[in-house]
């Protein structure tokens, strides 16, 4: 009978710089946010250019990672993925859900470059749906003719959701704007697609709701308000006390 290993132990091999600082509005898959930018730091013997010779010929690759901000509350046999409102109960491996026996993720990001900067290999990536400071475990190239399968069912997630939002600035969150255009010239391109992915909870997603919602994405706290069932405005955008 073969042995079962019982315990694995794995050393993160980079860290994630994103622009989302807490877990709400991270959108519930990668690419769907296109406009999110980020870095990934690699660390110990993996900090090392040969550790990445060849990867820019790939457009796109894998992050496996931990799912540090969710790893405390540990993992439960049924969970109510939003896809199906929030109601249905369905069993975890069936779902992505950041709640899992093994609090491992994975993502395929687009790689925009390499850079090494006073010896540190930093890889540049956009399209991510990763907290900041997340542990990288594995990095591994995207191969379409493999990786990808026209044909496969995906039951309940079959199609991207199409919520048909639509995101309107106010005169103070358009002045806002202007003001940081040089610093973060895509930020209005990167809030409208966060929110146009409703990052409330599931059951009130094509609800009219009168909450003040505020997200904190880079070093700003963005706060919003939905207008219609369709309709979003962000209020104000400012800057918080202590960010660099």
């Amino acid at each position: 009978m073969t042995e079962v290993i019982s315990e694995l132990t794995l050393s993160p091999i980079g860290v994630v710089n994103s622009p989302y600082k807490e877990k709400f509005a991270i959108p519930r898959q990668p690419g769907l946010v296109n406009s999110a930018k980020g870095t990934i730091k690699l660390l110990g013997d993996v900090n090392n250019i040969e550790s990445v010779r060849g990867l820019t010929q790939f457009s796109h690759i894998w992050l496996l990672f931990v799912f540090h901000g969710s790893q405390e509350h540990g993992w439960k046999p049924l969970v109510k993925p939003p896809r199906l409102g929030g109601n249905k109960k369905i069993g975890v491996l069936a779902t992505r859900s950041t709640f899992r026996p093994n609090p491992i993720g994975m993502s395929v990001v687009k790689l925009d470059k390499v850079q090494v900067i006073k010896q540190e290999v930093i890889l540049h990536i956009s399209g991510l749906d990763l907290l900041d400071k997340t542990p990288i475990i594995d990095i591994k190239p995207y191969v379409p003719y493999s990786d990808s399968v026209p044909n496969a069912n995906a039951g309940f997630a079959q199609t991207e959701p199409q919520l048909n939002l639509t995101v309107e600035f106010s005169k103070q969150a358009q002045s806002t704007l202007l003001t940081l255009k040089q610093e973060l010239p895509e930020l209005a391109l990167f809030i409208k697609q966060v929110l146009s992915q409703d990052p409330r909870p599931a059951y009130k997603q094509n609800k009219t709701d009168k909450k003040i919602y505020g997200m904190i994405l880079y070093n700003l706290n963005i706060q919003w308000q939905m207008l219609a069932a369709t309709n979003i405005e962000v209020i104000q955008i400012n800057r918080i006390e202590g960010s660099c």
